[in-house]
């Protein structure tokens, strides 16, 4: 259910659903509200296996009636009450039923599922008359040794009437709004906005684009209109269009920052093309065919502002591409019904917006639809965040913070987004330089919480890490970590990662992305496995605490039980329990593990917990000279340990000999059979691609992606460089054909073209510091 209807042979997930189908998504831990008719055929969905839903009907007269949905009340709503509290799904249903005057304490629910529920067991309904119903996910906070995480449902609404919801309505406001005004295909509309209110433009349908122009008040009232200029734009921040973070603003001409994106859920625009003009269409051979321009002109007659044959704009959600040619490209948006972007005014501003009428070409998807316009009062607190999705068919999830992110925010304003969070990304305070020393001097504490997390249960839980992992986990004790690849078929790298073993049939799978547990759940299907996968991302965050002194830090504050490793004596690679302080102290989890090449560990918690955490580390770090690491500087550090990163050193594509870890894929001893065990045979018998250090002679450092020549021609390309600090070098990773991949090889690696620009290096071994990992084993004196 989850792909769109294909059209033609043409698959757009997640842009439409068949005719009277609605997919509401209910987060672990949060519910939702949903409208229902009479008919309506209603079914809950277990997204990953063995998570509870509660479902409460209300009647139109705020009534708790399980009947109303053809069901028997099986339990009080505990669960449900208790997701109104804990999340920002919850209070917002909160809101709703109070404001509704539904009394949610006096409801009988309907509870589905059990532990034992598999991925994809559903339950179906069927309405029995109008109403509210409400879904909740309930379950409460993990705690670090235990795999009882709670995860997401799915609630899809096949409606009796399918003209109940007709074409996509603008879903609802934001906060309250100042502004709301549809603006149908071909229309422009031009509104003021005061310094510090929001600006939201919304896709309703999906696939339309929409130009925006702002100019400040101040300067039409001087009569030198001054607007946004998409070149002093990119100039300026350096990028082809702003998005949430520090490089956020558009430019005038004279440098005036006139607003700021807040939030972006579709992340593709374009600052490059006029609004379509007349003189498009006329040269399409469309004559008199209404355009963007025109209405732009028209809007700001009043204004005093000159007409002009092409209005430069900011187009949202139009799609525009440079290829590799050099030229610009255009193809439909990738925007959904309901994508957005959300802007902050700052200065007092007259602004116009248009529905673009292109419907000649791809730029709306061929087929032109409204635009909703809001704006919101500067009083309301909008957090800054970038659409992410696990897969393409999901709704668009909010940049979200980590448990610690206030604790790093205190030291910082630098954070990226990372796979869906916000990290720091360097501390001016200290500075990347100092981070770096920090870290390899003394110890460094960073954020690593995107990190995915899957608890791996169940009787077949061992078969099923064996058969996807490359590694041997037969051998694995309890207490004991491992890293190692998850390949596909053919051999290319799925994710790399590291297994926990927490018993005999429970696991702890820790990877970069969500595909690989994806693709955990997938295998446990397809080889009929009796095993459960469930995410566990949103209840372990960790921080990672990294140097010569982390166990004299973390030795003062965090106990472990009797029957666990101390800290002083957890060996490389395993795993202990403890908890802060003493006994009922905070629990949390701690791995010798790390991304550094120095003696390492993580701390793994519930979010909740995590500023208590970080605190106590921080505080008794202080003597020891800690210092907060941001990405910036773990990319040094990684690259001079020579660690892979995901779309560096791998993706789908290179194989893990190719990707420089082919010590995660022990062929002779692990008889079992893994994914990909046959290719990857076959291509360590005849490797084409292998991952090699290269020492370079000039201190400028490479790019990913720069081509590496042997002459004229290329023989690899360069997966991550850096200046090291503590080898005083320009070092880099590339992939190189393995015929070139001898150590003491000459090569060169081509910039601009490749061969107007060549910077001179040879083949070493990697990694280039600390060979043999004496530091991370803590052996600071070898």
């Amino acid at each position: 259910m989850d792909l769109a209807v294909p059209k033609r042979g043409v698959l757009t997930p997640g842009l439409s659903l068949p005719p009277g189908t609605e997919r509401h998504p209910v987060p672990g831990g949060g519910s939702r509200a949903v409208e229902i008719h009479a008919g309506d055929v209603i079914t809950v969905e277990d997204r990953e296996g063995g998570q509870v839903a509660e479902l409460v009907a209300f009647t139109p007269a705020g009534v708790g009636d399980p009947g109303l949905i053809g069901a028997v009340g099986n339990c009080g709503p505990e669960g449900l009450k208790a997701t109104l509290l804990e999340t920002a799904s919850g209070r917002g249903v909160a809101r709703a039923l109070g404001a509704a005057g539904f009394d949610l304490g006096g409801a009988r629910a309907v509870r589905v599922f059990a532990e034992g529920s598999r991925p994809g067991d559903s339950v179906r309904f069927v309405a029995q008359g109008g109403g509210l119903l409400v879904v909740g996910a309930p379950g409460g906070p993990m705690t670090p040794d235990a795999q009882d995480t709670v995860t997401d449902l799915l609630l899809w609404i096949n409606r009796a009437d399918p003209a109940f919801k007709r074409p996509h309505s603008a879903p609802d406001p934001l906060a309250d709004p100042v502004i709301d005004r549809n603006i149908a295909p071909g229309e422009a509309f031009i509104y003021e906005v005061p310094k510090g209110a929001f600006i939201q433009v919304l896709d309703v349908q999906g696939r339309e684009c929409s130009d925006f122009q702002a100019f400040s008040a101040r300067s039409l009232d001087a009569g030198h209109p001054r607007e946004i200029d998409p070149t002093a734009t990119r100039s300026m921040t350096g990028r082809v269009y702003p998005k949430p973070g520090l490089a956020a603003k558009y430019w005038t001409v004279d440098f005036e920052p006139l607003v700021e994106i807040v939030q972006d859920t579709c992340g593709r625009h374009d600052t490059f093309g006029l609004a379509c003009t007349a003189r498009y269409y006329d040269d399409m051979g469309y004559f008199g065919h209404v355009n963007c321009t025109d209405n732009i002109n028209l809007s700001l007659g009043p204004y005093g502002v000159r007409p002009r044959a092409g209005w430069p704009a900011i187009n949202f959600f139009f799609n525009t591409l440079l290829d590799a040619d050099h030229g610009i490209v255009t193809d439909e948006p990738w925007s959904r019904p309901g994508d957005y972007v959300l802007l902050r005014a700052l200065s007092d501003l007259v602004c116009v917006s248009t529905a673009c009428p292109d419907d000649i070409d791809p730029a709306n998807g061929w087929t032109p639809t409204d635009i909703q316009l809001r704006t919101y009062g500067a009083a309301e607190d909008f957090r800054r965040s970038i659409g992410w999705r696990k897969r393409p068919e999901d709704d668009a999830i909010h940049t979200q913070e980590t448990g610690f992110h206030a604790s790093f925010a205190a030291h910082t304003r630098d954070f990226i987004e990372y796979n869906g969070y916000w990290l720091a990304n360097s501390f001016p305070g200290t500075g990347t330089l100092g981070e770096y020393w920090a870290c390899r001097e003394r110890a460094a504490i960073m954020d690593l919480s995107p990190l995915r997390k899957f608890e791996i249960t169940g009787p077949d839980a061992l078969a099923l890490m064996n058969a996807c992992v490359t590694r041997n986990i037969e051998k694995l004790s309890v207490g004991q970590v491992v890293y190692t690849a998850v390949c596909a078929e053919h051999g290319g790298m799925i994710d790399d990662g590291t297994v926990f073993r927490l018993g005999d049939h429970n696991f702890r799978w820790i990877g970069g992305s969500d595909h690989s547990g994806m693709f955990l759940r997938d295998q446990a299907a397809a080889l009929g496995l009796d095993a459960h996968v469930r995410s566990s991302t949103d209840q372990l965050h960790n921080v990672a605490l990294q140097g010569r002194h982390a166990r004299a830090i973390l030795s003062q504050i965090f106990w472990t039980p009797p029957d666990r490793a101390s800290v002083e004596d957890l060996g490389w690679f395993r795993f202990t329990i403890a908890r802060l302080g003493d006994f009922s102290g905070t629990p949390v989890m701690i791995s010798r593990t790390g991304y550094t090449g120095e003696l390492g560990y993580e701390i793994f918690c519930h979010p909740k917990d995590a500023p208590e955490v970080f605190d106590a580390i921080w505080k008794a770090g202080q003597a020891y000279g800690l210092e907060p690491l941001g990405m910036a500087a773990l990319d040094m550090l990684r690259i001079e340990a020579g660690l892979a990163f995901a779309g560096h050193e791998f993706d789908d594509q290179t194989d893990p000999f190719e990707a420089g870890i082919g010590f995660t894929v022990p062929l002779k001893s692990k008889e079992a059979d893994f994914s990909g065990r046959e290719a990857l045979l076959e291509r360590k018998a005849h490797p084409q691609r292998k991952l090699v250090g290269l020492e370079v002679d000039a201190t400028t450092v490479p790019s990913h992606g720069d081509c590496v020549r042997l002459g004229r021609v290329q023989v690899g390309v360069i997966t991550s460089a850096t200046r090291s600090p503590i080898l005083g070098k320009t070092i880099a990773l590339a992939r190189v054909e393995a015929l070139h991949a001898i150590l003491g090889t000459e090569l060169q690696i081509g910039q601009l073209d490749g061969h107007q620009k060549r910077l001179t290096a040879r083949v070493v071994a990697f990694p280039h510091f600390d060979p043999t990992k004496s530091r991370a084993k803590g052996d600071y004196d070898a």
